[in-house]
């Protein structure tokens, strides 16, 4: 596309990039000091209102931009100054995959981290399978309060599964997503569930274990 610029990772604040839709909004955020790595911060869900300035993932990408990463915040589809229609996580992840490819020709001696919270944690699952089968995987994965079955707004989630290096975190008390539901995700895959007792889905009052959690799983 002809006057988008490309995605500059000596820059803070929000860009356009292209993509498969058009222009894919991405909120850049960049550590004080050299970075240790990028790491690419999905959104909730879009049709309820979710977007890259929701105070999740600001708060995720904040620590994670403290502890020396370059974290990258798309709004998906729809959402913020991206073009395009939400399209049930297809062509959301294909637009991440895209920033992904830019993001890592930029900076190829740096890893990436895949954080994603609610439908960005589903999306990124995406992200993560279509890596991880072109050889390529992401070097950590981090999904919470992730869609699996049928949800809250009655819509039916279907992740994908067996993704490498992956931690999910799940509020014992979610009413968005039941813990049952992931749980039943889980078990055939023999995959851990941290779960985080007495949160919810949003994690109110327990966005520091969150943090914790996800810091803890990006180190070294």
């Amino acid at each position: 596309m002809t006057g988008t610029p490309r995605l500059d990772l000596d820059q803070d604040g929000s860009q356009l990039i292209s993509a498969a839709a058009g222009h894919l909004e991405v909120i850049v955020d960049l550590p004080a000091g050299p970075a240790r790595g990028l790491a690419i911060v999905g959104h909730p869900q879009p049709l309820l209102g979710g977007t890259a300035r929701h105070k999740l993932p600001h708060f995720l990408a904040r620590a994670l931009r403290d502890a020396g990463w370059i974290a990258l915040r798309p709004n998906f589809r729809g959402a913020g100054r991206s073009s395009g229609e939400h399209d049930g996580g297809r062509g959301e992840a294909a637009d991440v995959l895209a920033l992904h490819d830019t993001a890592t020709a930029l900076r190829p001696d740096l890893g990436v981290a895949l954080v994603g919270f609610s439908f960005g944690a589903f999306v990124l699952a995406r992200v993560a399978r279509a890596l991880a089968d072109r050889g390529t995987p992401a070097w950590r994965l981090v999904l919470a309060g992730m869609p699996s079955g049928e949800v809250e707004s009655k819509r039916q989630f279907d992740p994908p599964t067996d993704l490498p290096a992956a931690l999910i975190v799940h509020g014992e008390q979610d009413d968005w997503v039941p813990l049952v539901n992931v749980l039943d995700w889980a078990r055939p895959q023999g995959q851990p569930v941290v779960v985080v007792p007495g949160a919810g889905h949003f994690f109110a009052g327990h966005l520091p274990t969150l943090r914790d959690l996800m810091l803890a799983h990006l180190r070294p």
